[in-house]
């Protein structure tokens, strides 16, 4: 019953109120930290519910007069404001009562790859970089590139970057795919419009605790820095190859002089990819709750064109078509994130409900 999660919801709301206000909460930081943190997690919940409450009083208080002749019309009117009041209230904490995912606090490590189309492609997966860290800006997330393989022409064949900030994989989770665009090439003399594509990976961030590694199964290797054009090139083997042995995943770095720090930043990308494969498999066990997703996640998944010519965006997971592409490629991109964000907690609700 909605009522008796709420109530539980509340008392333990109740409950870590009182405990941060207690000296013993004060005296150790990262107790006080660990309770703050679901204090602030339960706080719209319960903001919400209480509104509710207050909605639902003034409701049945309606109701009751609404047998009362001389203020039958001023019920009824009362009576018909609060019960959309409450039905919208009642809908937004059905939506606040679903299941978080765990992942959304975290950082957000994002792979771009040039997939078919060649140099084209390449430049693409520079566009979506651009856009992914125009929209990173917006929201006053920090960028940092873990590793990257530039062509002559100014585009990526790869690309990784982190983005820390607050809900960033709330936000971009729903990325992995591939990503087609549609435009004429700058090289093309004949004006013709190219298809080519871009393939998205977005791995939540993860820590030691997350995953756990031995040092037996890494095949680590060193070699001098390439790169297009002569970059990044020194005369040192800064550069670093990580193999994970039991499972054959490899992660590169060359952005740093230092062997260290792309050792460091090679081994974020390993973290990442090995929970992402940890989470994978739990997902597959629980393959029920793949109702209440947008898309599968699986990076081979058309999920979004960007047709220049036509200056529209549309992302096929949900049917939605803008007129806007300018707009979202310089990281105005919230209404297409939002819509994705309402679609996956419509399928939610509707699997809760089946």
């Amino acid at each position: 019953m909605l009522s008796d999660k709420l109530k539980v919801a509340e008392e333990k709301y109740t409950a870590l109120s009182e405990r941060l206000a207690s000296p013993e909460a004060a005296a150790d930081n990262a107790e006080f930290a660990r309770l703050m943190k679901e204090y602030k997690s339960l706080t719209p919940l319960i903001e919400t519910y209480r509104r509710y409450k207050t909605a639902k009083r003034d409701f049945d208080e309606a109701e009751a007069l609404l047998g009362d002749p001389e203020m039958k019309e001023l019920a009824r009117l009362q009576f018909e404001e609060n019960k959309e009041l409450l039905e919208a209230i009642e809908h937004e904490l059905k939506l606040l009562l679903l299941p978080k995912d765990p992942d959304d606090d975290r950082n957000v490590i994002i792979e771009v790859r040039g997939g078919t189309g060649g140099d084209e492609a390449a430049l693409f997966a520079n566009t979506l970089y651009r856009m992914y860290t125009l929209y990173a800006a917006e929201k006053r997330w920090k960028v940092e590139v873990l590793s990257s393989n530039e062509t002559e022409l100014g585009g990526f064949k790869e690309i990784s970057f982190l983005v820390s900030g607050e809900g960033a994989f709330a936000k971009l989770k729903y990325e992995s795919g591939v990503h087609r665009v549609q435009r004429v090439p700058e090289t093309e003399a004949q004006g013709r419009i190219h298809t080519s594509a871009a393939t998205v990976a977005v791995l939540p961030e993860a820590e030691e605790v997350d995953v756990q590694i031995n040092d037996n199964d890494l095949d680590i290797t060193t070699c001098r820095s390439s790169g297009a054009g002569g970059q990044h090139i020194n005369k040192t083997e800064s550069a670093i190859r990580i193999v994970h042995k039991p499972t054959g995943i490899a992660v590169e770095c060359q952005e740093e002089r230092s062997q260290f720090k792309n050792r460091d930043k090679a081994m974020k990308m390993l973290y990442g990819k090995l929970y992402e494969r940890k989470q994978r498999e739990l997902a597959d066990i629980r393959a029920a709750d793949r109702k209440g997703q947008v898309g599968s996640g699986d990076r081979s998944e058309r999920i979004r064109t960007y047709n220049f010519p036509q200056s529209r965006v549309t992302d096929h997971r949900i049917n939605l078509t803008l007129y806007k592409l300018e707009a979202f490629l310089n990281g105005i991109c919230d209404e297409v994130f939002d819509a994705l964000r309402v679609a996956e907690q419509a399928a939610m609700l509707s699997a809760e409900n089946d």
